[in-house]
């Protein structure tokens, strides 16, 4: 099965972004700098719920000079930095904003070597009018820690054709004030002279590229020029201070791949007696037996190749040599993955990046391309035999749950492996990137002695998904999602990674998912699927699956939605209709009343009672989704960029958030099933709602939304029906377009889980230490202990009584109307509305089982009736002395 990446254009529409671009930056703008905001009542915890991986990784970069620092970019969630001590990956790019949500593509990055700190990225996701915005590049003193950023009055396509070549940016290795970039339609080769600030056009450089993976494709996305492709830079023709003499360019061009300057960029000219009829993925050089080596695909990747071959070139006679592993008849693939030993100069790998089936292969040599091994072969067809071993133990669903016959195997060696490189300090450490994860190797030499060497995903930390739909059932596993390109999962522990993603059956990506409210077991997911049906069921949580079946006409996930009960489903599949079901989908029926296409949920407390959205209306059903009638209600959004739940508890009560900047947008509540809804005021915009565990001594459950309030985007949340908000992120964590889906704990008050558009499942959860372990347990003991007219005076304390310590704590309750912080001591404070939230001081932030703090404060408003009935510390209900 052929994976794809989601398009994230798709959904950057939905929410209505592309009515215009972010801002300007000037060249030397920091990235990015949003308007102030009032301070959250919490300071959040950020974290991914754990996959590890799920997307392409097309670009993995290490520094030349500096042993174990590491890069790698992914096409839609940012980049990454490798943390040697902890073996993971740190990302680098969740400060991007909503507005610049095209910059969580990165089409290249580049590590300079002369001076570690700094490192590049070139970014923009697409170069058609899906991503609004032009592109830019960002550049980093603290090694991503930072970022500014400079505009580039062109787009960059880090999820478009082509995105596998490179690296297109590239830093000078002896003036490492130069670098170069090269652009993708027809905007050519670029330059910068003052590390990045400012950059000009190379206007000397005689090829912008021609090729196009789809000319005729009128959307744009295929038919883009992919460009300047590739820079390298010959480090044995310059000297420290001196940019480099000679530099290597390659270009998407089948007859004028590959160009040279010998001047320090000032004049180019084509390689004589190069190869045709190919492009130049990569153009890696071993200066010191001056070998540039170049690995040729008859497209641009990154799933299409037929053809391949690999070449190299003497830079002293300019001889060129065909060194491919295989003949040329015998090559179903490209070459693309290409990376030189640094210590063995003369050990060169590439990769087969397109062979999908029977799976990928790795080639090897060590006499500079004069013989080959590659990691398998086949003993007698269909059987193959590995050099290597698989370890997927920490990533176990990298087996898609599949039992293939020989000789494909499972878990694959990868798909889509552009990114191949081999450590420049450690022989035996190699990366490589697939469509899915980040394999590696310690143990690489043992391929030299025939020895088996052990291959295991080298991930952990790299979140690449992008997340369609979630739920958190009020019991079972906390979080279920549903993911593009992978499925989805059912995670029991956020914090590892889920053994399998859905499977029987498995879709490519899961559009939707719904479980029935009182009986949680109850679970329903549509989605795409290269064959077979688009519904699925459990009866157990998530944890099996059994397939439904179609309606007539269907042909795509849609939305779907379960009653109360689990008795009934009300389907709105692409391709057909809206639909419902009695059962478990063995036959559906044709809902009356409702436009096809419209976005369907149940009523969590009626399970007779459905709704759905189109267009500016709203629809009800009373008869189990048989027959559907529009509402009174007006003013809501007239397009279809809409989400909407109805409230947990009470029948009849909903929200809806959406809507474009070029008519109604925000957030509406409606108490009467649907027939009126009214716009809560200051809430300039919303694309998301969902419901949380209501705070200590609140009724009403927590709601959080991804929205525009007080003029800044973020998340919020509100303990108060609404009547106020706080937003509980920062401008360091904010992973571009969040507007998919939103879901609060139900369990564990303020927990919050977001969707990104490439960087996972984000949870956020109260507090700012370490949280109390779920065994863990607490103890509030409350005073008043002096009153006047209009204040009083109180003391807490507050006891471990669990068996592990606290490193942090962060207490939450709530007030009567009315009452107020005016001075606490002992910690901090914050509080909304009647939301109280305290943090430890410095000082008392670790708290031994047994142990106690205490802290006091003054308050405006009456003593009587002020004594808060519930307590919460991270989330967790403390017992009230």
């Amino acid at each position: 099965m052929r994976r794809t990446r989601v398009l994230t254009a798709v959904l950057a529409l939905a929410a209505g972004l592309l009515a215009g671009g972010p801002p300007a930056l000037a060249a030397d703008a920091p990235a990015p700098a949003p308007a102030a905001v009032a301070k959250a009542a919490d300071t959040y915890t950020w974290r991914n719920a754990r996959i590890d991986g799920g997307g392409f990784v097309p670009g993995i970069v290490f520094n030349r000079s500096e042993p174990d620092l590491a890069y790698a970019r992914t096409d839609i969630g940012g980049a990454y930095r490798w943390q040697e001590s902890t073996r993971s990956w740190i990302p680098l790019l969740d400060s991007v904003g909503w507005d610049d949500w095209g910059h969580t593509g990165v089409v290249s990055i580049a590590s300079d070597s002369a001076d570690p700190d700094r490192v590049y990225a070139a970014v923009g996701t697409y170069t058609n009018d899906w991503d609004p915005g032009n592109g830019a590049v960002m550049r980093s003193a603290d090694r991503g820690a930072s970022w500014r950023k400079t505009a580039l009055p062109f787009k960059l396509g880090g999820n478009m054709p082509g995105r596998g070549m490179g690296e297109r940016l590239a830093v000078d290795p002896h003036d490492n004030d130069v670098l170069y970039l090269g652009a993708p339609s027809g905007h050519g080769l670029w330059r910068s002279t003052d590390a990045g600030v400012t950059w000009s056009q190379v206007t000397s450089f005689p090829n912008p590229g021609n090729y196009a993976q789809d000319p005729d494709d009128e959307s744009g996305y295929a038919s883009d020029n992919q460009g300047v492709v590739w820079v390298t830079f010959d480090e044995s023709t310059g000297t420290a201070g001196s940019p480099t003499r000679t530099v290597y360019v390659g270009v998407a061009d089948k007859e004028n791949a590959v160009y040279r300057s010998t001047d320090a960029g000032a004049t180019w000219e084509r390689l004589a007696g190069q190869p045709t009829g190919y492009l130049a993925h990569k153009g890696v050089l071993d200066a010191e037996n001056g070998h540039l080596y170049l690995a040729y695909s008859d497209t641009g990747g990154p799933y299409d190749g037929g053809k391949g071959r690999l070449y190299r070139y003497a830079t002293a006679t300019g001889t060129w040599t065909d060194i491919s592993p295989v003949a040329e008849a015998d090559t179903y693939f490209g070459f693309s993955g290409l990376t030189v030993d640094r210590q063995n100069p003369g050990t060169v790998m590439a990769t087969a990046y397109s062979s999908w089936w029977p799976d990928t292969q790795i080639f090897r040599s060590t006499d500079s391309g004069a013989t080959w091994t590659q990691a398998w072969r086949y003993t007698s067809y269909p059987e193959r035999e590995n050099r290597y071993v698989m370890d997927v133990s920490s990533s176990p669903w990298l087996t898609w749950g599949a039992n293939p016959s020989p000789p494909e195997q499972t878990p694959k060696l990868g798909w889509m492996t552009e990114a191949l490189e081999i450590d420049p300090f450690d022989p035996d450490r190699m990366m490589y990137g697939t469509g899915a994860t980040v394999y590696g190797t310690e143990e690489l030499t043992n391929w030299d002695d025939d020895t088996p060497f052990t291959i295991r995903p080298m991930v952990r930390g790299l979140e690449e998904t992008a997340v369609l739909d979630l739920a958190s059932p009020p019991s079972g596993a906390p979080l279920l999602s549903a993911l593009g390109d992978i499925g989805g999962f059912r995670h029991t522990d956020l914090t590892k990674v889920p053994s399998m993603m859905f499977t029987q059956p498995n879709f490519t990506s899961t559009t939707s998912l719904d479980f029935a409210e009182s009986h949680p077991g109850t679970v329903v997911r549509v989605g795409h699927a290269d064959s077979g049906p688009h519904v699925a069921f459990s009866t157990d949580n998530g944890a099996n699956w059994f397939a439904g079946t179609d309606p007539s006409g269907a042909s795509g996930g849609g939305t779907v939605a379960a009653s109360a009960d689990g008795g009934r489903f009300v389907w709105s599949p692409e391709g057909a209709g809206v639909h419902h079901t009695t059962g478990f989908g063995t036959s559906w029926s044709a809902s009356r009343g409702i436009p096809a296409g419209a976005v369907v949920e149940s009523d969590r407390e009626d399970p007779e009672t459905f709704y759905g959205f189109k267009s500016g209306r709203f629809y009800v059903s009373r008869d189990g989704g048989a027959t559907f009638e529009a509402s009174q209600a007006t003013g809501l959004p007239a397009g279809d960029s809409v989400r909407f739940k109805a409230l947990p508890g009470t029948a009849g009560e909903i929200w809806l958030a959406g809507g474009a900047s070029d008519g109604p947008y925000g957030l509406w509540h409606s108490t009467d099933f649907g027939e009126t809804f009214t716009k809560l005021p200051g809430v300039e915009e919303a694309d998301t709602v969902g419901f949380g565990k209501a705070a200590p001594g609140a009724s009403y459950r927590t709601l959080f939304t991804s929205a525009r309030i007080d003029g800044v985007r973020g998340i919020y949340r509100s303990t108060d029906a609404g009547a106020s908000w706080v937003r509980i992120n920062d401008d360091a964590h904010q992973w571009g377009w969040t507007g998919a889906a939103i879901t609060g704990d139900p369990r564990v008050f303020g927990r919050v889980y977001v969707a990104t558009n490439g960087r996972g499942v984000i949870y956020g959860d109260p507090g700012g230490g370490t949280h109390p372990g779920p065994s863990d347990a607490c103890e509030v003991t409350y005073r008043v202990t002096n009153a006047w007219g209009d204040g009083f005076q109180a003391d807490v304390r507050l006891t471990n009584t669990g068996t592990a310590a606290w490193d942090g704590w962060s207490l939450a309750w709530s007030f009567p109307d009315g009452r107020r912080i005016a001075h606490l001591w002992n910690g901090t404070h914050t509080q909304s509305g009647t939301s109280v939230t305290v943090r430890n001081a410095d000082w008392n932030r670790a708290v031994a089982p047994g142990a106690s703090v205490a802290f006091g404060f003054t308050a405006s408003g009456p003593s009587a009736e002020a004594t808060p009935s519930a307590f919460a510390l991270g989330g967790r209900e403390c017992t009230v002395k």
